[in-house]
């Protein structure tokens, strides 16, 4: 997921997507204990796309508290 698409969403959707993100990350770790998976590549990105959700979370976070402070 592009990071021009994630501040499209909404704080809520942001929050939600982290979660769906974190249970296919799981998923993902768990069938390549197993197995290999098709693209190795797919935890890497599955790991960037959780850290780019994140960023974009704590960026409206300080913006929100900076707003507040004024």
């Amino acid at each position: 997921m592009k990071y021009s698409a994630i501040k499209e969403l909404s704080t809520a959707e942001i929050a939600e997507r982290i979660k769906e993100e974190k249970t296919q990350l799981t998923k993902l770790r768990f069938t390549h204990a197993v197995s290999a998976i098709e693209s190795p590549a797919q935890l890497r990105e599955t790991r960037k796309t959780i850290a780019r959700l994140f960023t974009e979370l704590t960026v409206r976070e300080r913006a929100n508290e900076n707003a507040n402070n004024q």
